[in-house]
């Protein structure tokens, strides 16, 4: 029991270390690195073209902007994002090019809700992280929605942790529950294989 309380210790201790230094990052920085996402997605999404991509709308400094939706929806994919239903697993929505405002202060489209199952659909599936390292250990803000989440995706879709150039590191620490990411995309790089 030791060990679980030190790993949960220590995963704190990095989110208040990443979360305080996406806080730091001037606007500037923030959009030049989303319109780098944003053209690596255009690009990479082409492969996807005709499929579907789980992906997410960006909160505050969390990697990403509207123009990298608009770059998966551009490339032909069929687009999934999130919506929040407590601590369930995520549902799911098909994003068409409107948001509105939801709970939490998050954005969702207006569309119908797809089960949390529909995730299972994705080819592919981006995730926002704080960090991931070498090995494809996933640090999220802590709340649980991806882990309930991610065992429902389809085996052998690429997930893809989507993180800032300062939260791909070489080691986090990991529980059992965690799913392993299969590649990180940073901005100003190509998605990497981990």
């Amino acid at each position: 029991m030791a060990s679980e309380d030190l790993i949960r210790q220590t995963k704190k201790a990095w989110r208040t270390r990443l979360l305080h230094g996406r806080g730091a990052l001037p606007d500037q920085v923030l959009a030049e690195r989303a319109e780098a996402l944003a053209v690596t997605l255009g690009e990479w999404a082409a492969a996807y073209s005709g499929g579907t991509v789980c992906a997410y709308v960006p909160v505050g400094a969390e990697p990403g902007s509207p123009a990298f939706l608009s770059s998966l929806l551009d490339a032909g994919c069929r687009v999934l994002l999130p919506v929040v239903t407590g601590k369930n697993p995520l549902a799911w929505a098909e994003h068409t090019g409107k948001l509105l405002p939801a709970a939490y202060g998050l954005l969702e489209p207006p569309g119908p809700r797809l089960a949390p199952s529909s995730i299972g659909e994705a080819d592919a599936v981006l995730i926002p992280a704080l960090a991931v390292d070498r090995r494809g250990t996933r640090l999220g803000r802590g709340a649980g929605h991806y882990d309930r989440s991610l065992p429902l995706a389809r085996a052998g879709a690429p997930l893809v942790a989507v993180v800032h150039p300062e939260g791909f590191v070489d080691e986090l620490p990991g529980e059992e529950h965690d799913i392993r990411m299969t590649a990180v995309l940073v901005p100003h790089a190509t998605v990497r294989t981990l």
